[in-house]
């Protein structure tokens, strides 16, 4: 763990999770979104920035583009990042639930892996509706269900075992992977065209023997049970985790990656 030592958590989480998972998948969110030229763009719970910095040549110098997070590491990640070409990015730390937004301000309003982690789901989506112009978009996606992703499945079962609390303590990415009460969130914060489709995608990470440390690390930019552990707990987690899934995560590993399968549902709403 010693290379990893001095990255913060976010740049774990950018180095390992972002580039190896949220960036292919942020090229599937843009093929359902097909941004234009000069479209105003929000990304809601951006991250260290994946689908704020695929976007913005797809809307070129005359569009804008707002990549907003509740965590102020996770933007100072991003914003640290080569600057793509298009338009500008502008960094702004904000609540889901409380946008501090003007209404109509977007054309396109796009989120990726965040809705399923916001306190007031319903909430946070009668604001993206807000700040949607008429005429306008928004795209999220969701993961599926923990049991579609039986790497991560070992992982958070084994975790949640060794902290002594319930799974959907420490699987939160995976909560919301129902369509149908995705489908009813998006219906009750006042959307009226709900389109979902689920995608899979085929992942390679990198550094297989480091995969339960960096997931681990990189959920504890999110995750309550994670973020409030020290450096040490998170040691002792870590090597527990490894050794207890040791067998599993082998068995997905192919040369020096792990391979395998990732499942998401992607809404279009308007």
């Amino acid at each position: 763990m010693s290379q990893q030592s001095n990255l913060s958590l976010a740049e774990v989480y950018e180095r390992y999770l972002s580039r190896a998972i949220a960036d292919p998948w942020t090229r599937v969110l843009l093929e359902f979104a097909s941004p234009k030229p000069g479209e105003r763009v929000l990304d809601l719970a951006c991250g260290t920035g994946s689908v704020a910095r695929q976007v913005a040549p797809m809307v070129g110098v005359s569009g804008q583009v707002l990549a907003l997070d509740i965590n102020s590491e996770m933007l100072d990640v991003g914003r640290a990042q080569p600057p793509p070409a298009g338009a500008s990015i502008l960094w702004q730390e904000g609540d889901a639930t409380r946008l501090e937004l003007p209404d109509d301000a977007f054309d396109l309003v796009l989120c990726q892996q965040g809705f399923q982690f916001f306190p007031d789901r319903v909430g946070s989506g009668r604001e993206m509706r807000r700040v949607l112009r008429d005429g306008g978009s928004a795209v999220i996606s969701v993961w599926q269900s923990l049991n579609s992703h039986p790497v991560y499945e070992a992982l958070f079962t084994e975790t949640a075992r060794l902290l002594d609390v319930p799974t959907t303590d420490v699987d939160v990415a995976f909560s919301l992977s129902n369509s149908e009460e995705l489908y009813t969130l998006l219906s009750e914060a006042g959307f009226q065209y709900i389109e979902i489709t689920p995608r899979a995608l085929s992942i390679r990470m990198s550094e297989p023997e480091r995969f339960v440390q960096f997931s681990i690390l990189g959920a504890a930019t999110s995750v309550p049970a994670f973020a409030s552990m020290d450096a040490v707990e998170r040691l002792v987690l870590v090597e527990a985790v490894r050794d207890e899934t040791h067998a599993i995560v082998q068995h997905f590993r192919d040369g020096d990656f792990l391979a395998f399968s990732m499942e998401t549902n992607i809404a279009i709403v308007k």
